[in-house]
């Protein structure tokens, strides 16, 4: 559930003046499946992303339950706390949106966005029939103690029990406001898989961490790895070059999430954000010291002053950036 960035969802997700909420969903991929995401990352992860996405769309637009378009910013995490691996995707919704015809704006109730146990259900239903048709399409790979799932029968034995146990969709309670929102964006949105502050000590060839362990319930723990098992599991949540880790659906999609967004503050009655262009008859002011236009920031308005010009740098071609969040 999120924006483009921490800085572009507080100001360009509307404001929600009635009630200023926010929430937030966690959608978890259930342990029974995690070594089929290991072998098949950006295939599962995408359909992960996919399949809360469609979720929260549908849900929310049967009037049994809100009956409005909404928007979402969802986060991908592959981590808990000790390291393992953990898929999960982080969704923040502001609390309404547009009717489908556009003409008004739907606020959730206090305090409740929607039905978690329904929500549960078609995740589950989505995600597995996206398997499945993955599966179908020759798209899946599986290797090692997963090389008996390349048959047909096996595979459709193995996603049985899946389709009748409970999956977790964790509803937290909502943000306060967006000021809460950016806060909670500015430190997970790019965090990797461990801060270096929850690093203690390496020292004969072991790394001690702090964790929490939240079966105990959140009660703070220190564990300690041998340097190669900590690697291990550090790289378990490398992601692949150039995967999107964070995506935007619904009102926020970056398609059109200007003009929605506009439109969404009409029906708020929220004032636009952006000043308007520089003309003729109201030129845009220039930096006295260099002579350069004092460009307004295009999220608060406030001008932004040119510091310097970076020139281009040629990046080798042999060259790769791992994003290890």
């Amino acid at each position: 559930m999120a924006g483009r960035s921490p800085s572009r969802v507080a100001a360009g997700a509307p404001g929600l003046r009635r009630g200023r909420l926010y929430f937030h969903l966690v959608f978890t991929l259930p342990a029974a499946l995690r070594h089929i995401a290991f072998h098949n990352k950006e295939l599962v992860y995408g359909l992960l992303f996919k399949a809360a996405a469609d979720t929260l769309r549908l849900i929310a637009a049967d009037p049994k339950h809100l009956g409005a378009q909404v928007g979402a910013i969802a986060v991908l995490h592959t981590w808990g706390q000790n390291l393992h691996y953990h898929p999960h995707v982080h969704c923040i919704i502001p609390g309404g949106g547009p009717s489908p015809d556009g003409c008004r704006w739907i606020a959730c109730r206090p305090r409740f966005f929607l039905p978690v146990p329904v929500l549960k259900k078609l995740f589950r239903r989505l995600f597995l029939d996206g398997l499945q048709a993955a599966f179908n399409a020759g798209k899946l790979s599986f290797f090692t103690d997963l090389a008996a799932l390349n048959s047909a029968p096996a595979f459709t034995r193995f996603l049985a029990p899946l389709r009748r146990t409970q999956w977790v969709v964790y509803a937290k309670a909502p943000f306060a406001g967006p000021r809460q929102i950016l806060a909670y964006l500015a430190r997970y949105t790019h965090r990797v898989a461990i801060a270096n502050s929850r690093l203690l000590s390496l020292k004969d060839g072991r790394v001690r961490f702090c964790w929490k362990d939240y079966r105990d319930p959140g009660k703070p723990k220190v564990m300690t790895l041998t340097a190669e098992e900590f690697i291990r599991r550090f790289l378990l949540h490398v992601l692949a070059d150039g995967f999107h880790r964070i995506r935007h659906y619904g009102y926020l999609a970056n398609g059109h999430r200007a003009a929605k967004l506009a439109r969404c503050r009409q029906l708020l009655a929220v004032p636009p954000t952006q000043p308007p262009a520089a003309t003729v008859d109201n030129p845009q002011p220039a930096d006295p010291a260099t002579g350069h236009p004092l460009h307004p920031c295009p999220r608060c308005g406030d001008r932004m002053l040119l510091i310097a010009l970076l020139p281009r740098v040629a990046v080798p071609a042999h060259s790769h950036y791992c994003d290890t969040s």
